[in-house]
């Protein structure tokens, strides 16, 4: 990966980071399925007006905005909101790179390494521990619901990786390139309506309504952050790497959201994780490593022996 891709690619790690705290802030202003369309409204409708649609069926744009929009965020709003820890959730999102790798070998035959399946049956313990409400006192508790929903908008994310690298593709046969940028601006016109007719499942119209008219300071910042820097900046640059590079080589650098999610969750809304929960973290982190890295890092190791014991 080019560095200047590599740069942009962990400013979309670090606003991804950040996203899950600011969640957490924006669900205890606002029901979670109003702010998740609000979110969008604020995406979409002041840059349609200047950003063309995507060259693309209008079938992609579709689907992805269902399975980003509706999918993801409707799972992972709902279970932040019903007391998934924000860090935590930073952590357990993560094996979406795990169902976007899956999803590739697939739908685009890319094989399977050794230590993929190494790093998936890591990680799978670690969501064991991170899972367990094991600890007391001031120890984050994790709701079984929330935490499947969170694996469930991980799967909703892996889908979405996907789809942006098939509509890649199709637009590649054609001897162009897709504007990532147009698909998550135009898609974000999707997530709006279904979200409302959730929201006004779960809540009364009155409860909404009441919620929109007395939006304060938190509630505006939680909705701004959540549309232009976790939305179009953040979806932006990572679908663009998604298209550009293999998902193997790009899914990966989402293990470094966690690390900023766990800091910035402590800092700001001082979750307290048991130890065991702790170790889960760690334990989902090194999976993707080994995923990723593990077998040229072993590889290197023993070449690097084989050096000094032929010299």
């Amino acid at each position: 990966m080019k560095i200047r891709d590599l740069i942009f690619a962990l400013i979309a790690v670090i606003v991804w980071g950040v996203n899950f705290t600011v969640i957490k802030l924006g669900v205890g202003e606002i029901p979670p399925m109003l702010l998740v369309s609000l979110r969008y409204i604020a995406a979409s409708l002041p840059l349609i007006a200047f950003v063309k649609p995507p060259k693309i069926s209008w079938k992609y744009v579709l689907a992805y905005g269902l399975t980003v929009g509706v999918g993801q965020f409707a799972c992972l709003f709902y279970a932040i909101h019903i007391g998934m820890p924000a860090g935590v959730s930073s952590v357990v999102l993560q094996s979406q790179a795990f169902f976007t790798i899956l999803l590739d070998a697939v739908f685009f035959k890319e094989s399977l390494k050794a230590s993929q399946v190494i790093g998936l049956v890591v990680s799978a313990a670690g969501l064991f521990f991170v899972n367990g409400n094991i600890g007391s006192g001031k120890a984050s508790a994790i709701p079984t619901g929330a935490f499947f929903l969170t694996l469930l908008a991980a799967v909703f994310w892996g889908v979405s990786n996907i789809i942006a690298r098939h509509a890649s593709k199709q637009v590649a046969s054609r001897g162009e390139t897709l504007n990532m940028f147009s698909l998550v601006v135009w898609s974000s016109l999707v997530p709006p309506i279904p979200m409302l007719a959730i929201a006004l499942l779960l809540d009364k119209p009155s409860t909404l309504l009441h919620a929109v008219s007395h939006l304060n300071a938190l509630s505006i910042f939680s909705i701004l952050y959540l549309a232009f820097f976790a939305t179009l900046i953040g979806y932006g640059i990572w679908s663009s790497m998604i298209a550009k590079y293999p998902a193997g080589k790009v899914a990966p650098l989402s293990l470094l959201v966690p690390v900023v999610g766990l800091i910035t969750a402590l800092i700001v809304l001082k979750e307290q994780l048991s130890n065991m929960q702790w170790l889960g973290g760690v334990i989902i982190i090194m999976g993707l490593l080994i995923t990723n890295f593990g077998y040229p890092v072993i590889k290197r190791i023993f070449q690097s022996k084989d050096v000094e014991t032929n010299a």
